[in-house]
């Protein structure tokens, strides 16, 4: 009996210093274990809200204090996906500066606004733009009440399959294709399609729905972003309403803070019913300058924070990064074949020539999505 006393005493003490030992592991580590929840759209499986960072962090609580090498022992490293490196230092150290009170950088949090692209930067672009696929899809859901289409181009090509990818149509044939099967509904209409089509549409090479093709780093940038202050904008060459169907459940990010191209509307009232209906006419292309003119026009602050992946992007980045005040602008570089893609200059997707070349120039961080970050999705 005393032996079998002895034993139990022996194990129960060995098991308490193993769950000590897996305590210190989980705690060291924490910071990087994947957060995941299964399901397509509709299944928060990485929620800006539900990381290690949140809203529900005190706003005034100061996450930036981490050094060149490894967090300290105690503090918690807002940008765990990210690796060690000069992107990473320069987020945190421009965060540090312009939220502390009394310094020379302070920017007060009503001034705190941040705008990032979409398509390449918060996800996954390649190899076509989301946005076009769900238009070109909404073509052969529409086929059967437009028999020409059989016959005219751009839409032939599409419903015969002969053409598939966004860099096979013009610029223009995109824009007939976009107005054409987007227009004649309401806005709350449109986002409906979306979201049903998003619910049911996969990438063809990751196999995840393409509300799960966020970029993880992303995420935590922009959660630590909010906890920080910043009001954050996407900015997107995509159709905004197509970007608002989800923004709120995928980025946290709330539809009124989308900017992105659109058609035009008009308000209809029959019978005391109104409606705002979208118009077969395009209003605007947010990408190049424009980017810039909407960010005045819709936000009326210049931002001092911008995050791009493409040539589209530089004027945003350079109308954040040309005024007086401090400033951040970085450029997502797509440089990894094995988790990714890689792509830039010649690219019909995402081309980034021209932005590579005035990083260096306009002091903008260049990320490698291979060097900088732990993670991808």
């Amino acid at each position: 009996m005393m032996n079998k006393m002895a034993i139990m005493i022996a194990l129960m003490i060995s098991l308490m210093g193993w769950a000590s030992v897996g305590a210190g592991e989980m705690r060291s580590g924490g910071a990087t274990t994947e957060v995941r929840f299964e399901g397509g759209f509709g299944g928060p499986w990485i929620r800006a809200d539900s990381l290690d960072l949140g809203s529900s962090l005190p706003a005034n609580q100061k996450l930036y204090g981490i050094g060149e090498g490894s967090a300290a022992k105690g503090d918690l490293d807002p940008l765990p996906s990210w690796k060690e490196g000069s992107a990473k230092r320069a987020i945190l150290s421009f965060v540090s500066d312009v939220t502390s009170e009394g310094g020379p950088n302070y920017v007060a949090p009503e001034d705190r606004i941040a705008t990032f692209d979409n398509d390449g930067t918060l996800w996954c672009e390649y190899p076509n733009y989301v946005p076009y696929l769900f238009i070109f899809d909404r073509v052969c859901d529409m086929a059967s009440y437009h028999p020409e289409w059989n016959s005219t181009e751009p839409f032939s090509s599409i419903l015969s399959g002969e053409r598939t990818g966004a860099g096979s149509f013009s610029p223009g044939e995109v824009l007939e294709i976009y107005v054409a099967t987007s227009s004649n509904m309401t806005a709350e209409e449109y986002m409906a399609l979306a979201r049903d089509w998003l619910d049911r549409s996969s990438h063809p090479d990751h196999g995840l729905p393409y509300t799960e093709c966020v970029y993880k780093p992303m995420l935590e940038l922009l959660s630590y972003l909010r906890s920080q202050g910043f009001k954050v904008y996407i900015v997107t060459g995509g159709d905004q309403d197509f970007v608002r169907a989800f923004s709120q459940e995928v980025y946290g990010i709330p539809p009124e803070q989308v900017i992105g191209s659109a058609v035009k509307h008009q308000f209809i009232e029959v019978d005391g019913n109104t409606s705002v209906v979208k118009l077969p006419e395009v209003q605007v292309v947010t990408d190049g300058r424009v980017k810039a003119e909407q960010i005045q026009q819709i936000v009326g602050l210049r931002p001092i924070l911008a995050y791009g992946n493409s040539d589209g992007d530089i004027p945003m980045l350079k109308f954040a990064t040309g005024g007086d005040g401090p400033s951040l602008g970085l450029l997502n570089h797509h440089d990894d074949p094995i988790r990714e893609y890689a792509y830039d200059i010649g690219s019909s997707i995402g081309r980034l020539e021209e932005g590579l070349e005035l990083a260096g120039e306009w002091d903008w961080e260049v990320v490698s999505m291979k060097e900088d970050w732990k993670y991808i999705f």
